[in-house]
């Protein structure tokens, strides 16, 4: 077995770290993707219900939906 020489090495360490740099941004990537479709979803539901209280003129689900939105602007920083 040929054994390897200390450039191939070095080499090989530092293939190794720039894959794990490229996961690393890649799984935040997804993750700030998965974020924002869970965001979207939220607020399409909670939009729906807040139009559905409007038509019902329900002052009391209108604001206590709309505190709820506003939460979730704020968790996701929008």
């Amino acid at each position: 077995m040929k054994e390897k020489s200390y450039t191939e090495l070095m080499k090989i360490g530092a293939m190794k770290r720039t894959r794990m740099q490229e996961n690393f941004v890649q799984d935040l990537y997804i993750d700030m993707l998965l974020s924002e479709i869970q965001l979207t979803v939220e607020k399409e539901k909670l939009l729906q219900k807040i139009d559905s209280a409007i038509d019902q003129r329900d002052k009391q689900s209108f604001k206590l939906l709309s505190n709820e939105l506003k939460s979730i602007y704020k968790r996701f920083g929008t």
